[in-house]
């Protein structure tokens, strides 16, 4: 496995085409391995291309690519990079590849890291009993939380708690026996959300062919726990949630800062 970056020119148009297309992106993405047929499916438990895009700022967007191999992404400095930058420096083609298993074989159970997520939390409503199950996104921060936490004991991982004392808001309510808000008692925030609509086909003019695909998202700071060392390298290598192929489900992980020492008072 390996763990890409890439930092995307913003000024060029091609840039901005693939910016605006999940479906665009995706096929970019697939594009530079050339080892992966498109049209082949992926197996449960096998390799798989994940990616997503952290925009740092109005100028800065960085696209991030985990993957079995090491991808060419020759094409996305063509269309989306600094082409005449790397021409002029063959050592540094316009962005950065790392193997990845050496740090996955590191992760041990209690060691704490930082983590950014974006994904596609969503969940399942009928109105009656009678009614087929209806897939429907969380739109407030409340459930998306919620929906992270669900997930996490089989994903490998718990989101750390604050301290009592560093909680702003009361630690949360309970209803029929669920937890209806979770108050200000974990360190993770949620923000940063996109709505995307975008078509998986288009005519031979470019239009869009059939009902549009929208997806909610919601990107996650914050701080975890490996508690499962072996399940965490299958979310870090294969993702969280729905909508994998267009930029959900990749968690990437940091060292945590180091705390700030205390004032003497």
């Amino acid at each position: 496995m390996f763990l890409t970056r890439f930092r995307v020119n913003t000024a060029r148009p091609g840039a901005r085409r693939l910016l605006s297309s999940p479906q665009a992106l995706h096929a970019a993405v697939m594009a530079a391995f050339p080892d992966l047929l498109p049209s082949e499916p992926t197996a449960p438990d096998g390799p798989r291309v994940l990616w997503r895009l952290d925009h740092q700022g109005r100028a800065e967007v960085l696209l991030y690519i985990v993957g079995p191999g090491r991808p060419d992404l020759t094409h996305l400095v063509e269309q989306a990079g600094w082409p005449a930058a790397a021409a002029a420096d063959p050592a540094r083609p316009g962005w950065q590849t790392r193997p990845y298993a050496p740090f996955l074989d590191r992760l041990a159970a209690g060691d704490r890291w930082a983590f950014r997520l974006t994904a596609n939390p969503v969940h399942t409503i009928r109105r009656t009993p009678d009614e087929p199950r209806k897939i429907t996104a969380h739109v407030t921060a409340v459930h998306q939380i919620r929906w992270l936490l669900q997930r996490q004991e089989r994903c490998g991982f718990r989101v750390l708690e604050k301290p009592a004392d560093q909680r702003l808001l009361p630690g949360g309510r309970t209803y029929h026996g669920k937890d209806e808000h979770h108050g200000d008692r974990y360190e993770v925030t949620v923000g940063g959300g996109r709505d995307l609509s975008f078509a998986k086909t288009r005519d031979t003019n470019g239009r869009r062919r059939g009902a549009p695909v929208t997806l909610v998202t919601a990107t996650y700071d914050g701080r975890l726990e490996v508690t499962d060392p072996d399940a965490l390298r299958r979310t870090l290598t294969q993702g969280v949630g729905r909508a994998r192929a267009y930029g959900c489900g990749l968690i990437t992980l940091a060292p945590m800062p180091a705390a700030a020492p205390a004032r003497a008072s």
